[in-house]
């Protein structure tokens, strides 16, 4: 990895797939962290639909949300400014396996599926999410430029 893009997740000094044979539970904190590949999906408005319960990705995001990095500007007190954004752990990812991206690295290896490609973990280089054109980079729009009632305007395919 190039010195003049470091990697805004500690991913140092963890074992070369970890993933594969340690189960979610067993994570230390910085091997859970180092599995978010940096996308910043999470970070978009949702829509669910009432009675299909199909969620909808928009392209509204989070207050908190770099768009040039695709991660929270204020990660570690983030429930200060957004006090619903989730906390995902092991023991809760069971209930929100209905709105993780298809690409999460939380989903993957909940399903017991290996990581892209393209994954920090595996390429070695944080800015391979963003070549790949996974990550929300250059999309979105912040929540606070757009009403609630128009959020519907601005659905997207996940990336």
């Amino acid at each position: 990895m190039s010195e003049a893009f470091p990697d805004p997740i500690d991913r140092d000094g963890l074992r070369e797939g970890y993933w594969r044979d340690t189960p979610l539970e067993k994570m230390n904190a910085k091997q859970w962290e180092a599995l978010c590949d940096g996308c910043g999906k999470c970070c978009l408005n949702k829509l669910e639909d009432e009675d299909t319960g199909e969620v909808a990705l928009t392209r509204v995001a989070c207050r908190l949300l770099d768009d040039s990095t695709c991660l929270c500007g204020n990660y570690e007190i983030r429930h200060q400014f957004v006090p619903d954004c989730i906390r995902l752990t092991p023991q809760t990812i069971h209930e929100h396996m209905y709105w993780l991206p298809r690409t999460c690295a939380y989903r993957l290896v909940y399903e017991g599926r290996d990581l892209f490609h393209w994954h920090p973990l595996v390429s070695g280089d944080p800015r391979t999410v963003h070549d790949a054109g996974v990550s929300v980079r250059g999309l979105t729009v912040p929540e606070f430029e757009v009403s609630e009632d128009e959020w519907e305007d601005h659905i997207i395919e996940e990336p």
